[in-house]
């Protein structure tokens, strides 16, 4: 392995300790639940989840387990 990709494999290794230096903007993501997959999406800081729990409370399960896994990166 040459010199400059040993720099970059160490620089990657610092950056993803740093988690502050990461913010999301958008992502979609399956989520395995109990019962069933749903969808979940995140945009600009706007969750979206395609369960019906989250279509009358605009919060669910699924969105909130993103929310902590991702915490400090949103």
């Amino acid at each position: 392995m040459d010199s400059a990709l040993i720099g970059k494999i160490e620089k990657a290794r610092r950056y993803a300790e740093e988690r502050d230096r990461f913010r999301f903007l958008s992502f979609a993501v399956t989520v395995r639940g109990e019962n069933d997959t749903h969808h979940v999406r995140y945009h600009e800081g706007t969750w979206s989840c395609d369960c019906e729990f989250f279509r009358h409370r605009g919060t669910c399960a699924h969105t909130m387990a993103l929310e902590r896994l991702l915490d400090g990166m949103l």
